[in-house]
């Protein structure tokens, strides 16, 4: 079995374009976009980008968790979408997975006959509900005067024998959930031939219904792991332990698929990146804001596929001051890649910078084997916070979900969504914290419960409607720079427990930025160290939300198990707001004791001789002084 699938590769030739085109993607945790430095699991629509040029650019918006009925309900989903397409985009549309919730049956159904709320809304029937929403966003989609493409689900990795699984495929028809009059809920199957419980039949439904261009993706994946083998696929595509979530090469491959249906159809072929021998993702190197001193790693993925010459070596530079990794442990200036066969096999680098002085700061990464170049512009700005007045939000969380504030700022209250406090104890009598942190096992922790007790079956990620919520506000009058948020979480009563851990800006949560993700394994009575460098400008009454959201990941529904947060910490420095004339001062007042803390929230034993670090004073008033110190 050939453990590289080698497609076909596209020869479009690319044309000059006077205008550029957004190519909006929406769909699930399969399509969504993740963070680097929080975990290696990656979506299909993440790594889109490096098949288009031409002017065309990919907004991926698909969301962890999301079905067809949610995307569309929920506020920070599809509302905001319609905001950023124009006339003459394409929007991209994959559901299926999470429709899937109760097995076949629509949710808000569930609900209304048997009177149990705790069950997921997000479900819908494949007959029903299912359509009315992919009709509903290719009628809005047309609206906006954009070109709505329909994209069936990757499969599942469901493997028997030789061959996917029918519920791999999306298709429940083997064992689905009948509702009856009484309120009961039965199991029953139907034959492989009635597709009554098949979600990408009842998009290709649709799309012919409606005259809607259909990727069958499912189809295209489902020979893709089939050619790779069940164990190649384990080993290569899949996050450890899952049979639905991809790595990185997993969502190239993926895409690549997605991008080889367009071509087939003659759908954005003019986009189409035509330089098809080499891959990389992403097509820049973006470090946005940092803060002076701050080490920041990004990751670029490499592909190649019919190179020339058929055997070489690709060497990779990059400009003075940036530094290359394969392993985020030895960093060099050059590296060197064989390949052989005409192949190069999936690669992740990983470029470092550092800044030391504030303002702009640019390079460029350069890959090249003699006869194919790529080169990759890099950007950054680096910001020097001076002056101000630091500020801690501070949750101990061992005895009451109080908060302490030093600072000029204001506290946004803990707060619950579909999660209540249990109570306020040590995981286990043998917690195990991490070794910095200083606690003990003895240690209190607020242990959280899903509201009604029992966690529902087969959750494989996140809930957008159940979380717990901090947070912080910038005064009137005060420009508040937030530069570390920490905590710590874990499971206790057993070793599904799972979350992920956001910060946003806005109210309804969009544009969240993910800070931690444990979404593939949590050992119970652990608790785990979350520790951010964000760089996060809040103006006078601007709000930072942290949202830890929680599920368990068993196949039957389980009791007893609770989520365990601990020493929430939330810092920056406020200064005046430039446009207040209002300034923050501060008496000359004695010290009377000095502490050291690591941007962790972790107390030092003595002044470190580098880094960032914190130096928390005691003042002859009884009041506290924070500082943020480089060195």
């Amino acid at each position: 079995m050939k453990r590289h699938f080698v497609l076909s590769m596209l020869c479009i030739a690319g044309m000059l374009l006077g205008h550029a085109v957004t190519i909006h993607t929406i769909g699930d945790s399969t399509m969504a976009n993740y963070n680097e430095s929080t975990t290696q699991q990656r979506g299909w629509g993440q790594m889109l980008q490096q098949f288009f040029g031409n002017g065309a650019v990919v907004n991926n918006r698909a969301k962890a968790g999301a079905s067809s009925k949610s995307f569309y309900l929920e506020a920070p989903y599809w509302t905001t979408v319609k905001t950023q397409i124009e006339e003459g985009d394409y929007v991209l549309i994959q559901f299926a997975h999470n429709d899937e919730k109760n097995n076949g049956l629509d949710g808000d159904t569930v609900r209304a006959v048997t009177g149990d709320q705790s069950v997921d809304y997000r479900g819908t029937t494949a007959q029903g509900t299912y359509k009315t929403y992919l009709r509903k966003y290719v009628e809005e989609t047309r609206a906006l005067g954009a070109t709505p493409i329909f994209v069936a689900p990757m499969c599942r990795k469901y493997f028997s024998s030789n061959t996917i699984r029918r519920s791999g495929r999306h298709d429940l028809g083997d064992k689905f959930s009948v509702l009856n009059a009484d309120g009961t809920i039965t199991e029953s199957s139907v034959p492989e031939s009635d597709n009554t419980y098949d979600y990408p039949y009842a998009m290709q439904q649709v799309a012919q219904e409606l005259n809607v261009p259909f990727i069958d993706l499912t189809t295209a994946s489902a020979d893709l792991y089939l050619e790779y083998g069940e164990s190649y696929c384990t080993e290569l595509l899949f996050m450890p332990d899952d049979g639905t979530h991809t790595t990185a090469l997993g969502a190239t491959l993926i895409a690549r698929l997605a991008v080889q249906g367009l071509a087939e159809q003659n759908l954005l072929t003019q986009y189409i990146n035509a330089s098809s021998d080499l891959l990389v993702n992403p097509s820049e190197i973006d470090f946005s804001d940092m803060y002076v001193g701050q080490i920041s790693t990004k990751e670029i993925t490499l592909s190649g596929f019919d190179l020339t010459p058929e055997a070489g070596t690709f060497n990779v530079t990059v400009s003075e001051g940036f530094e290359l990794s394969t392993d985020k442990e030895t960093y060099v200036s050059q590296l060197t890649l064989t390949y052989t066969n005409g192949n190069l096999d999936f690669t992740r680098l990983y470029v470092r910078y550092q800044p030391m002085q504030a303002g702009g700061f640019s390079g460029t990464l350069t890959i090249s084997n003699g006869t194919i170049s790529k080169e990759l512009p890099i950007s950054g700005n680096a910001i020097q916070l001076q002056g101000g007045t630091q500020v801690l939000a501070y949750w101990d969380l061992t005895s009451n979900e109080e908060a302490e504030l030093e600072g000029p700022a204001t506290i946004v209250e803990e707060s619950w969504s579909g999660m209540e406090v249990q109570k306020y104890s040590a995981p286990n009598a043998n917690t195990t914290w991490p070794a910095e942190s200083g606690f003990t096992t003895e240690r209190k922790t607020q242990r959280n419960l899903i509201v009604g007790g029992t966690w529902p079956a087969g959750e494989i990620d996140e809930v957008s409607t159940r979380y717990i919520q901090f947070g912080i506000q910038a005064n009137q009058a005060t420009e508040l720079n937030i530069d570390s948020i920490g905590l710590y979480v874990g499971g206790a009563g057993g070793n599904g427990m799972r979350c992920r851990v956001w910060y946003s800006l806005n109210e309804d949560f969009s544009n969240a930025v993910a800070i931690a993700d444990y979404s593939t394994s949590m050992v119970s009575n652990t608790m785990y160290a979350v520790s951010a460098t964000p760089v996060v400008r809040l103006t006078a009454g601007e709000t930072l939300y942290l949202r830890i959201y929680p599920w368990y990941n068993n196949s039957s529904a389980a009791t007893g198990k609770t989520l365990c947060l601990s020493a929430v910490t939330i810092r920056g420095v406020a200064t005046a707001d430039a446009t207040s004339g209002v300034g923050i001062t501060e008496q000359n007042l004695e010290v009377k004791a000095v502490e050291y803390y690591a941007i962790d929230g972790r107390q030092l034993g003595k002044e470190p001789q580098q880094g960032i670090y914190i130096v928390r004073k005691q003042m002859s008033d009884g009041s506290v002084r924070v500082t943020k110190m480089l060195k």
